[in-house]
């Protein structure tokens, strides 16, 4: 048996777990920043990093009381040490080193990235999960992946400019809904018609790079063209037509990867992997093929995906110096 202590700070969300052999979790705290941040319409570096430093401690005993462990009983410690904010990977990342060097203990630090393909394992999977195309999307990422096996990535696709998170964040607050954009634009959405609005496919037929700016663009210029009165703004149309746009994009791309690669899976990963209709149309367009996603409390940002990376890096033998340093544009390959 395995136990490993898990620390995710790389953006706004506070968390550890306790995970058991790299798929059973023990505990999984997870501490939200959101209410600090809602006000400015996105995330401030600088009170992200000092929340953490508020919260770090009681977070990790909390997560240890939880799988009625401690210190002494675990067998490693992770953290995400990047991409992401530097200041505040920098507090996970010094507090897994003080407990590694205190307890003795291997210090594994894990790609952030990795861990959101890795989220899939803390799910019951009933086929094997490699080789897989990945879908990963999120405020700060999208790209397609391919898993040929454990550490084995080939990024195929990427955006070349905004985040599909980001540009819901951005039409959300375009048509003053609030912050975080994605879950609102999902909830407001099943009240409009997807229809609508015909915004463009960006990139639809090019390669496997992705560009959300454009689809971002056409909403602030639909929005202008149509000056009414808020009462009478068709908000839900807006919202259902921009995300359909958004979801036939990476739909039909990550269908074309998984031919492309002849994988006979398919995995989501990330933030927007809890988007109701990308989840749905996924499934219903891969037809014979395996979808895996994982559980919605498993898409955001939480340490136990983290925890479950950790495990295939300790079992392929690798570890991380005690000089380990948190690198805000670390990529995945």
């Amino acid at each position: 048996m395995t136990l490993i202590l898990a620390i995710e700070t790389s953006c706004d969300e506070t968390s550890a777990a306790v995970i058991k052999d790299g798929h059973e979790i023990l505990s999984n705290i997870v501490s939200t920043q959101v209410e600090f941040h809602k006000k400015y319409g996105g995330i401030v570096p600088e009170i992200a990093a000092r929340k953490h430093i508020e919260v770090i401690n009681p977070i990790i005993q909390e997560a240890l009381d939880k799988a009625k462990t401690s210190f002494k009983k675990i067998d490693a410690v992770a953290c995400t040490y990047g991409p992401g904010l530097v200041g505040s990977l920098l507090i996970g990342v010094c507090a897994a080193k003080a407990i590694a060097y205190a307890t003795e203990k291997p210090l594994i630090g894990v790609n952030h990235l990795e861990g959101h393909i890795y989220a899939n394992f803390l799910s019951p999977i009933t086929y094997p999960l490699f080789p897989c195309i990945c879908l990963m999307v999120s405020g700060g990422h999208t790209m397609i992946v391919y898993v040929k096996d454990h550490g084995e990535y080939e990024v195929i696709g990427r955006t070349r400019d905004d985040a599909v998170g980001e540009a819901f964040d951005k039409v959300a607050r375009l048509l003053g809904l609030g912050y975080p954009g994605g879950p609102i634009i999902d909830k407001l959405a099943k009240e409009g018609n997807p229809k609508a609005i015909e915004f463009t496919r960006p990139m639809l037929n090019d390669g496997f790079d992705f560009s959300f700016s454009g689809i971002k663009t056409a909403v602030v210029n639909h929005v202008k063209r149509n000056p009414i009165p808020s009462s009478q703004f068709p908000a839900p149309d807006i919202a259902a037509s921009f995300q359909q746009a958004c979801v036939d994009v990476l739909v039909t791309k990550t269908l074309r990867a998984a031919e492309m690669k002849k994988v006979k899976t398919i995995a989501l990963a990330g933030g927007v992997a809890a988007n109701s209709l990308l989840r749905e149309q996924l499934k219903k367009e891969a037809k014979e093929l395996n979808v895996i996603i994982p559980s919605m409390s498993l898409c955001t940002d939480n340490a136990a995906m983290i925890g479950a990376a950790a495990y295939y890096r300790i079992k392929a033998g690798k570890s991380s110096e005690l000089d380990l340093k948190p690198v805000a544009n670390l990529s995945l390959s």
